[in-house]
């Protein structure tokens, strides 16, 4: 095997007939190991080597999933998606799989280790907005976002208040501990957080989940982090409703971005499978607008709820029957 070239594997999610993984295989990464130091010097240079990589562009990968393989090619930034049905029924919980790197002669260079999201059968499914919605992050000015990001390690990151009993509550909701509704995180942040985001949430006891990230960056691109077209976001969410045509979905966001347009967007799509769309109101400068959105959700049937506390957010949640 080729040592310095290396296979990055994210959790993925799906059912027997539509099982989705994603992933990256990079010439090279720095290697990092976290410290969960106060140290502004060590979170400055954590942070750094995240950045510090070459993809592997038009390489071509081998997925194992329960003995069947699927082939595909990274794309110019080294990033490759798998979509395939499983050749035998998959049941809900997490499962591993295996992707390789191969070289033209068929040798594989690299590995990767991942796990599967099998939601079980529940009543609701739950996509969430990361930066601003679950933990403070500044998300509208680019210095205070770096400042967090730089100073804080995933340990010391700051979850807005009773975060937990929000998330863990509708992750019980109408189901039971052995049969949690599913997550799906879906962020403006790279794929270069993906490790210092899964350690907070872990950290913060919050609900296990499938992360779905913005394009990777390289170092030079460090101060653009967290900045990603409305389109892309818009694109990512759609793809797990596509792939859970069956499921009830409620939304949780914040304004600070983009959040309540792309909502809306989904809403007028996918009407019918929507439950409820709740927002966080971070920036009052855009209460107005916010209420303007949520206003053409609730035309199509579908409860919202903006809220600055997530004890508003449980009493609303209280009240419609979600938790």
């Amino acid at each position: 095997m080729n040592k310095s070239v290396s296979v990055k594997v994210y959790h993925g999610y799906g059912h027997t007939h539509n099982l989705v993984v994603y992933g990256h295989v990079f010439r090279f990464k720095a290697r990092t190991r976290q410290i969960y130091s106060n140290n502004l010097f060590v979170n400055i240079v954590h942070l750094l080597k995240l950045f510090i990589l070459k993809p592997y562009p038009y390489v071509k990968v081998r997925l194992t999933f329960k003995g069947q393989q699927v082939y595909n090619t990274t794309e110019y930034d080294g990033f490759f998606k798998f979509e395939w049905a499983a050749i035998e029924n998959v049941q809900a919980g997490w499962h591993s799989v295996k992707v390789e790197a191969l070289n033209d002669h068929g040798v594989v260079m690299a590995v990767g280790h991942g796990q599967i999201f099998v939601p079980h059968i529940t009543q609701y499914a739950f996509i969430s907005d990361i930066d601003d919605t679950v933990m403070v992050s500044h998300s509208a000015a680019i210095g205070r976002r770096l400042r967090e990001l730089f100073i804080k390690n995933p340990r010391t990151r700051k979850t807005f208040q009773d975060t937990y009993t929000l998330y863990k509550s509708l992750s019980l909701s109408h189901t039971s501990a052995d049969q949690p509704n599913p997550f799906f995180y879906v962020s403006s942040s790279e794929w270069n957080l993906y490790d210092y985001l899964v350690e907070t949430f872990r950290y913060n006891k919050l609900p296990e989940g499938a992360f779905l990230l913005n394009q990777i960056k390289r170092w030079k691109d460090l101060i653009k982090t967290g900045k990603t077209g409305h389109q892309g976001k818009l694109m990512r969410v759609m793809r797990i409703l596509d792939a859970f045509p069956n499921q009830k979905f409620v939304f949780l966001g914040d304004n600070t971005q983009s959040d309540p347009a792309i909502y809306t967007a989904i809403a007028e799509k996918y009407p019918k499978n929507i439950e409820a769309v709740y927002i966080r109101n971070i920036r009052k400068e855009k209460e107005a607008l916010t209420c303007e959105f949520l206003k053409k959700i609730e035309a199509r049937n579908i409860r919202t709820c903006l809220f600055e506390t997530n004890e508003e957010a449980i009493t609303d949640a209280l009240s419609a029957g979600l938790i």
